[in-house]
């Protein structure tokens, strides 16, 4: 059974790719070649990707014992691309 510590692993790491194809991917297609079909077909699930990200950072903020600092950098790596896998290493890696 997964554990609430794994699926915020498994929701930091789809929430990153989401937004790295977001931003690198479908945003130029966007605006390069006028075609928002990317956009909109990447845009919901991205964002209840973050979502979950954030609600699960402050259901597990105790657990991991995060102090301010810590919290405010899990928080603030999902909106930095590549952010979520930084977290990832530094922070959840030891979790099974």
């Amino acid at each position: 059974m997964f554990s609430f510590p794994m699926i915020f692993r498994i929701v930091a790491f789809l929430e990153g790719i989401s937004y790295i194809l977001l931003l690198f991917i479908a945003t130029p297609i966007k605006y390069l070649m006028h075609d928002p079909q990317y956009v909109k077909l990447l845009g919901m699930p991205h964002g209840l990707l973050f979502v979950a990200y954030v609600a699960l950072a402050f259901m597990l903020k105790k657990d991991f014992n995060w102090n301010t600092k810590q919290f405010a950098t899990v928080l603030i790596a999902s909106i930095i691309p590549f952010g979520t896998f930084y977290i990832d290493r530094k922070y959840l890696k030891q979790t099974k």
